[in-house]
């Protein structure tokens, strides 16, 4: 199995902090974003690779990161030659580009860069090998306001993806779908036919939702918490969190 970390965004809502810096860079507790996510894939025993997604206009801040970086598994940055957010090639299509620049046959686990975690993808990992199929993570989100921002999951009792809404206005549940994801290797192929068929590429939910359509996916409800560090009044949230978390273990 490889890793696929999506970085290639450009952060305009974190400016001035990402006028100039990628955000999965930007330090949360001490630890950029990029290494809490490796740090914990990284003890993977299935995991062969890691493969971070940027753009040109960040991308040799990723391979200085990669440079000094100290991980048992390869570490490969790729450059998909976007210059903007306004050129940005967007998730999906940042998937498949990767796909293909690397000709990658196995199974995959798909990551936003930009989120924090506190759960285990080692729980992740032995779910999707159990189900045998691609799965998505979900989390209870009690906020409608909250809900209508995001994808919202329609499942049964056994936990078979019935359908993702995208900023629904009626959420069908409480079930909220963060942006990390198992593909397996036969469902590779499916992402070139989703795009053909018009799949929104700019958020890589968009993927989900439409391969749940068309082969069985199942969600697991994450066992921690995730932080979502998409503006600033949200880093500033997660740096706070985070370094309560950090003093708490410096304590013990």
């Amino acid at each position: 199995m490889k890793t696929l970390i999506l970085a290639a965004g450009y952060a305009t809502r974190l400016y001035p902090l990402t006028k100039n810096f990628p955000k999965p860079l930007l330090a949360i507790g001490g630890q950029t974003i990029l290494d809490r996510l490796v740090a914990q894939l990284d003890k993977l025993a299935i995991v062969t690779e890691h493969i971070v997604v940027s753009n040109a206009t960040f991308y040799h801040h990723f391979e200085d990161w990669r440079s000094v970086s100290n991980y048992q598994k390869i570490v490969t940055v790729l450059n998909d030659g976007t210059t903007s957010n306004e050129n940005r090639l967007g998730a999906v299509n940042d998937i498949l580009f990767a796909i293909k620049e690397l000709s990658i046959e196995e199974d995959l686990l798909v990551l936003a860069g930009d989120n924090v975690v506190t759960f285990s993808f080692a729980d992740f990992v032995q779910f999707a090998g159990v189900k045998g199929t691609s799965c998505i993570t979900c989390h209870e989100e009690p906020s409608i306001h909250a809900l209508q921002k995001t994808g919202v999951l329609k499942m049964n009792e056994n936990q078979l993806v019935e359908a993702i809404y995208e900023k629904p206005e009626v959420p069908p549940s409480h079930w909220a779908v963060p942006p990390f994801y198992y593909y397996k290797a036969g469902d590779l192929p499916l992402i070139q036919t989703a795009v053909e068929q018009g799949c929104d590429y700019d958020a890589p939910g968009n993927l989900a939702a439409w391969l749940c359509t068309h082969t069985d996916v199942y969600a697991w409800p994450i066992n921690g918490r995730r932080f979502d560090i998409g503006d600033l009044a949200a880093y500033e949230f997660a740096q706070k969190e985070f370094g309560e978390l950090t003093k708490t273990s410096d304590e013990l």
